[in-house]
């Protein structure tokens, strides 16, 4: 035994083996470096999955953007006919429909397009978007030149700072006042019974509602202070609970996201990537969106009839759609206007138009769905139209089928 052990040599490990292969056929073997056979461990297949792995996160960016750009144009541009209805049934104090559900609506809004045409639920859009447009340039100005921010961080930010913000938004609503009460009146009063107001009407009839800040032109309008302090604290407090609202919210849809993967027992790398905390503040928005408008929907009934009145508007009779009415109303300010429709209407009459409300965040929520479905089946299409991996992945993951002992002659 000792002799034959001499001539084949010592017993050899498998690993002894393999380099002496290599070393005495390396035409027949291929060595392993040159392999390199990745482990789920190792980051040499991060480094082979990256490409799709970064194409997923791309196609999940772009998806995301055009939800958000979606999100962007249904709050100012396709919710406009839903915020003309709602407005016209919250100022007619003589209505006898109230319009609480949207079922009502239907037949309201088939006789105004036959009567006025399509565009007729369109009217007043210029002049929300200038107004809007103002109301952030007049915030982004006030906050240049005084220390006030204009965007805060509530669970970091100081007490003070927070305060300073408040004070910003109060003078910004102040200041703006007078253009809401012009823009108001264009988006209720009647196509059939008034003149087209033009693009820049509105900072004229703002600006001569501002000049005459407390003799107002007209006997029955009431002046621009005591509209003010209405509009600022419905603008405020609005905000506020919106506020409340979206930051409870998207901290509860982390934790139940976090929770569906605790089920699963792991969590995986990219479990809070920016596509899904994108999905879940825009999800939180529309949620304060809809909670503010409904809790405060009282509040801009009154604040719309006080808005209006001395106006001289006439604005279609959404009662049957067909007819005109004018606004005649003699309050004295936020509290007796209050009264007088509680004590006429019944509480139910502050919330006139309250189905033209549940028609537009239906809307919302619709055109929200669907433009994500549409985005991710156009992702998936591309996806599966691009090319595959390059086939020398495919030989790197492989072993070669020669690969194992062979004889020694």
């Amino acid at each position: 035994m000792a002799g034959i052990e001499g001539y084949f040599g010592p017993q050899l490990t498998d690993e002894e083996y393999e380099e002496f292969c290599f070393k005495n056929y390396p035409r027949r073997i291929q060595r392993p470096s040159s392999i390199n056979i990745p482990n789920s461990s190792t980051p040499e297949i991060s480094k082979i999955r990256s490409p799709e792995y970064e194409d997923d996160t791309v196609v999940q960016k772009y998806v995301g953007i055009g939800i958000g750009l979606a999100t962007l144009i249904t709050e100012n541009l396709l919710s406009h006919p839903f915020v003309v209805l709602r407005r016209q049934c919250q100022v007619n104090h003589n209505a006898k429909k109230y319009h609480l559900v949207p079922i009502t609506l239907f037949p309201v809004i088939v006789h105004l397009h036959q009567r006025q045409g399509i565009t007729t639920l369109w009217k007043g859009i210029g002049s929300v978007l200038l107004v809007r447009g103002m109301t952030l340039a007049v915030e982004d100005f006030i906050s240049k030149i005084t220390p006030w921010s204009k965007d805060i961080t509530w669970h970091v930010d100081s007490f003070k700072t927070i305060g300073q913000h408040l004070l910003l938004k109060c003078v910004t609503l102040s200041i703006v006042t007078p253009f809401y009460s012009a823009s108001l009146v264009e988006t209720v009063q009647s196509d059939i019974a008034s003149e087209k107001p033009g693009v820049f009407d509105v900072f004229r009839e703002g600006l001569c509602r501002l000049v005459s800040w407390g003799a107002p032109q007209k006997r029955r309008m009431l002046p621009v202070w005591t509209l003010v302090w209405p509009t600022v604290m419905y603008g405020v407090f609005k905000y506020l609970f919106g506020t409340l609202v979206k930051n409870v919210s998207a901290s509860i849809m982390h934790i139940n996201y976090k929770y569906e993967h605790q089920k699963k027992g792991a969590y995986p790398k990219d479990w809070l990537n920016p596509a899904i905390i994108q999905e879940i503040e825009i999800s939180a928005q529309l949620l304060s969106l809809i909670a503010a408008d409904v809790m405060f929907y009282p509040l801009e009934t009154i604040l719309h009839r006080l808005h209006l009145q001395g106006t001289r508007t006439i604005i279609d009779n959404l009662d049957n759609g067909f007819a005109v009415t004018p606004i005649l109303t003699n309050y004295e300010g936020t509290v007796d206007c209050y009264d007088t429709t509680i004590s006429q209407e019944g509480p139910s009459g502050l919330f006139k138009g309250f189905g033209a409300l549940i028609l537009q965040f239906t809307a919302h929520y619709a055109v929200l769905k669907l433009t994500r479905f549409v985005l991710t089946q156009v992702s998936i299409l591309l996806k599966s139209s691009s090319p595959p991996l390059p086939q020398q992945i495919d030989r790197q993951l492989s072993l070669p089928q020669d690969l194992g002992r062979t004889p020694i002659r």
